[in-house]
């Protein structure tokens, strides 16, 4: 973990990413739009048309085409307060909590690198990236969170 101030960024590190892609009529298995599911210990990330993410799936869908992405992605929370100042310098989505409230995640841009964010409470969003630019992502997040402290 790297802690700067009041803030925090630590890998999360779950015990397995499945990508869902759902057959026609098993509608469902995706979130809507922008939004996740929590069952048990299993978070559905909706991430694109037809395609979820799967973390820590506890059953693997049936009725949907499904890959196994473990080793495809690097996994981040930030946390404390002042997130969304740290943020603003490198993602065009606006993370404030009453624009993007717990559950609420997007497709974004970190910097120059495709991302995930994911809020997932009050004082913490969880950001899923290429595991190729993890080592970016860290560097990229620790300047933004240097600059938020100032």
């Amino acid at each position: 973990p790297i802690t700067i101030g009041a803030l925090t960024l630590s890998e999360y590190a779950p015990k397995s990413i499945h990508a869902i892609m759902p057959f026609e009529g098993a509608d469902g298995l995706c979130p809507p739009p922008g939004q996740t599911h929590q069952s048990g210990q299993t978070l559905t990330i909706w991430a694109g048309h037809r395609l979820a993410l799967m973390l820590n799936a506890e059953e693997i869908p049936q009725n949907a085409a499904v890959s196994d992405q473990s080793d495809a992605w690097a996994v981040f929370d930030l946390s404390g307060p002042g997130i969304e100042t740290a943020l603003a310098r490198l993602c065009p989505v606006d993370t404030r909590p009453a624009q993007f409230p717990t559950g609420q995640t997007a497709r974004t841009l970190l910097g120059h690198m495709n991302a995930s964010l994911t809020r997932m409470s009050d004082d913490t969003i969880r950001i899923m990236m290429f595991r190729s630019m993890a080592k970016t992502a860290v560097h990229d997040l620790t300047r933004a969170m240097e600059h938020a402290q100032r």
